[in-house]
């Protein structure tokens, strides 16, 4: 991943608008919201059980649909590979964007057409 001059992304107001880019299809956004959503339920389902198993499970259920959504849907790389921290802060806040009703103007300023689901 990269600038259009090819070189290394270097901020996260860089790559936040690149990150949309490549989850460009309603589908890929879908899977990943339920991803992100189990990976926020097995922490608290940890919690409130004691069940310690719920935690790697979170990581699976987190990045094993996103991975998946990439690869067939999206077919690209996800940026979990060369961008960990900013593709996971990018996860929660197009999901919290998503919530909020704010993910397609998001998504136009990042030049994504069609609606967000």
């Amino acid at each position: 991943m990269s600038t259009p001059a090819g070189s290394p992304i270097a901020t996260y107001s860089e790559f936040w608008p690149h990150y949309l880019r490549e989850h460009s299809r309603p589908t890929t956004r879908s899977i990943h919201f339920v991803g992100t959503g189990l990976a926020i339920l097995f922490p608290c389902a940890a919690l409130v059980t004691g069940v310690a198993l719920f935690l790697p499970l979170a990581l699976v259920a987190g990045y094993g649909p996103a991975w998946f959504a990439h690869y067939f849907v999206e077919k690209n790389r996800p940026a979990t590979f060369t961008y960990p921290v900013w593709s996971l802060i990018s996860d929660f806040k197009m999901a919290y964007c998503w919530i909020c009703g704010r993910l397609n103007g998001e998504l136009e300023k990042a030049g994504v057409g069609g609606l967000a689901r």
